[in-house]
């Protein structure tokens, strides 16, 4: 089977972008193709000035750029020339499609990832959509109609794809996460934290979360008369200025604008404070820690509430709500921390929802039926 696998030589396009959580699936998937098909051709589409114009190139993908944009909505002037380079767009995009002649079309979703399932779909090509949200948007719930199969994460989306389409498989993540895992003990060490005391990790994404960010700054006179120890991802936005407030304040909180060694901050961490992103919420499901999230309020349809609502209901997590953190995050906290029932309970809930083997899956079964 892998000999007969080794010798597909297919041509596959994938398009998302727009922000690391549309972007790192699309790349999952990429490299899971080259892993189990290495003789495929892999070419991404993305748009021109966002961050997969980058970070796909670092990855080893070639990628051409539409320009396109999505609805300003705070500045509606700028949105006059939207029709006009939707429309580019597609011509764009049906170029490179005829160029290339996919067998396959993969979108994860981003501006480009419409006008490119759009073609695809135009020209009788095959393709999937993967949604990593328990709410999906208007674009995908458009093209789901007619997609060969939808990769969802969560329950529920039958209401908004065919169920006959839908597969369940879990958003791809970084498996790299979970390799070379060092134990807890030596985790906090490297951070330069107590071995003993409970560790609290905040994340805040690469730019940072200002709330999230606005409610430690509000509690860290309460955390420094605290048992607790805390590794504070801030975002570069607003690092410069917590460096300044923390060397003020405290010395049990290690304070970093970005984590690289992702392994060991997740290791050292008794108990997880993020944004409810869904493909943060997907890894840490498989960390299978406490986790309290922070929904981001002016995500596209509120999906990040969405997301984090269909853990509570599962009892895997605590939602602290956006304007409501600078009094309440504190204060959750230490609840949380004097109850290890309910860490107990988190946890366990929360694993037990991991989809370890999504990408796998995934890849599975769009290349069924070329074995």
């Amino acid at each position: 089977m892998e000999k007969q696998q080794s010798m597909i030589s297919l041509r596959v396009i994938i398009s998302g972008g727009g922000t690391g959580g549309h972007i790192y699936p699309a790349i999952a998937i990429a490299d899971e193709i080259k892993r189990k098909f290495p003789k495929t051709r892999i070419l991404f589409v993305g748009a021109n000035g966002k961050m997969e114009m980058e970070k796909v190139p670092k990855s080893g993908y070639k990628i051409k750029g539409l320009k396109i944009e999505g609805f300003n909505r705070d500045n509606l002037f700028k949105n006059i020339l939207l029709p006009f380079k939707l429309i580019q767009s597609l011509f764009q995009a049906y170029q490179i499609i005829t160029d290339f002649k996919p067998h396959v079309v993969i979108g994860t979703g981003g501006y480009a990832s419409g006008p490119t399932l759009l073609v695809a779909s135009l020209k009788g090509i095959s393709y999937y959509i993967q949604e990593q949200n328990s709410y999906p948007g208007k674009t995908n719930k458009f093209l789901g109609k007619k997609a060969k199969g939808v990769f969802v994460a969560y329950d529920g989306l039958e209401k908004y794809f065919p169920k006959n389409k839908i597969h369940q498989t879990g958003n791809p993540i970084r498996t790299n996460l979970f390799l070379n895992v060092p134990n807890q003990e030596e985790a906090k060490q490297k951070f330069g934290l107590d071995k003993e005391k409970f560790t609290i990790l905040s994340l805040g994404g690469s730019q940072g979360a200002r709330a999230l960010n606005d409610a430690w700054i509000k509690s860290l006179s309460l955390f420094r008369k605290s048992k607790y120890q805390l590794i504070w991802q801030t975002g570069t936005l607003d690092f410069r200025k917590i460096k300044k407030y923390k060397s003020r304040n405290s010395n049990n909180i290690t304070v970093t604008d970005f984590i690289y060694n992702m392994q060991d901050a997740y290791a050292a961490a008794d108990l997880i404070i993020s944004r409810a992103g869904a493909i943060a919420i997907s890894e840490l499901m498989l960390i299978g820690k406490p986790c309290i999230f922070i929904p981001l309020p002016s995500a596209a349809e509120d999906h990040q509430t969405k997301n984090c609502m269909q853990l509570i209901e599962k009892d895997a997590a605590i939602m602290v709500k956006n304007m409501d953190a600078k009094t309440e995050l504190f204060l959750a906290i230490d609840k949380l921390a004097h109850d290890v029932e309910k860490q107990k309970t988190l946890s366990e809930n929360l694993k037990a929802l991991a989809k370890p083997n999504a990408t796998e899956e995934i890849v599975r079964i769009i290349f069924r039926k070329y074995r």
